[in-house]
């Protein structure tokens, strides 16, 4: 019997291995199937080649991803408030509920995640090596390629058009990238400008009683960083992270400015007598920033953030912000939410965040 040629045989193993398919979802095991993306951690990840399914592990994640690609987003960290729906299309209103796997009382299980069937994950926030473990022992719990991305401001025009390659979504990446390179230039131009003393010294309230916190450096309030304010809880609230305070330390602090993303505490603070000696009280200077579909300051700590620049100039430094905030609100929400307000959503969005008066 003839032996078949070396060639013969190649062949015939190609076949068996391209039968077998490979893993995530069956794609095949060839670069043709699949790639490897290197995330912002630096870890190399092979995902499928084709990505139409996307799990966001939490708040951040899903406000980039809806952003950049709505039809591949399967859920939602929690389900948006009929307010928050009437700013969105009406198929992203009526995704699914499906947890958080980030970020404080995670609440999605690998039961979740492979119930959602999607081809990878995506989280966008802080970085390190407790994130990076987590995706680690994720993606080897799902079976689901895991990918950070680096979720601070100044990151937000490298990550996007990464991403977009990953979500075969150049165009809108391309459109965020420039969006936010715009803003943030014109952020830091018209910052320059003001002297070190004429920045305010500002409080950041969470919380119904106003009463957490978060220290400079935090993601939480990059925002505020960007934006040049001197935050007075400096490292009282913890180390870059979410802390309580008191009262007492919120009077020692004094703040000329507060700005918060809690309603409650917007519509209470005046009228409490702990607070009333508070110069930001007093003066009547509380902000509190628009709220929907996602806070433009804060809750969470995405894309959402660059509107709110707009929105934090035109609260502190009036002089050097003279946009109309709605044109801009337009601008930025037909681009990132895919649905423009009209006058009367404008109206809400910006009424309701005016300055409380004195």
């Amino acid at each position: 019997m003839r032996s078949l040629r070396p060639a013969a045989v190649l062949a015939a193993l190609l076949l068996v291995l391209l039968a077998a398919g490979g893993p995530y979802g069956g794609h095949g095991i060839f670069a043709a199937d699949k790639r490897v993306i290197t995330d912002s951690t630096g870890r190399r990840v092979e995902i499928p080649a084709r990505v139409e399914r996307v799990f966001a592990a939490g708040g951040p994640a899903s406000v980039l991803v809806y952003a950049l690609a709505p039809d591949k987003l399967v859920g939602w960290n929690r389900a948006p408030s009929g307010e928050e729906r009437a700013f969105l299309p009406e198929r992203a209103g009526a995704l699914p509920t499906l947890g958080r796997l980030t970020g404080r009382g995670n609440t999605a299980n690998v039961e979740v995640v492979l119930a959602a069937k999607p081809d990878v994950i995506v989280d966008y926030g802080t970085l390190g090596p407790t994130y990076a473990s987590l995706a680690d022992q994720v993606q080897q719990q799902t079976g689901v390629p895991y990918l950070l991305y680096d979720g601070s401001l100044a990151a937000v025009r490298t990550v996007s058009e990464a991403l977009g390659e990953v979500l075969d979504a150049r165009g809108p990446a391309r459109d965020l990238a420039r969006y936010a390179e715009r803003t943030l230039g014109e952020v830091d131009r018209r910052i320059a400008r003001v002297p070190a003393e004429k920045r305010p010294r500002v409080y950041y309230a969470r919380g119904p009683k106003g009463l957490e916190t978060a220290a400079p450096g935090s993601i939480n309030v990059e925002s505020l960083d960007r934006m040049g304010a001197r935050n007075v809880a400096g490292g009282d609230a913890g180390p870059a992270r979410l802390g309580s305070v008191s009262v007492e330390q919120v009077l020692a602090w004094n703040p000329d400015v507060i700005v918060t993303v809690d309603p409650g505490f917007a519509a209470s603070v005046r009228g409490d007598r702990l607070w009333r000696d508070v110069k930001a009280v007093k003066e009547g200077r509380i902000y509190l920033a628009p709220l929907v579909p996602f806070p433009w300051v804060d809750s969470p700590p995405s894309v959402n953030r660059l509107i709110g620049l707009w929105w934090l100039g035109r609260a502190l430094y009036p002089a050097e912000f003279p946009e109309d905030l709605r044109v801009e609100a337009r601008t930025f929400y037909a681009l990132a939410y895919h649905r423009t307000p009209d006058d009367r959503q404008l109206d809400a969005l910006l009424g309701a965040s005016r300055r409380s008066s004195p």
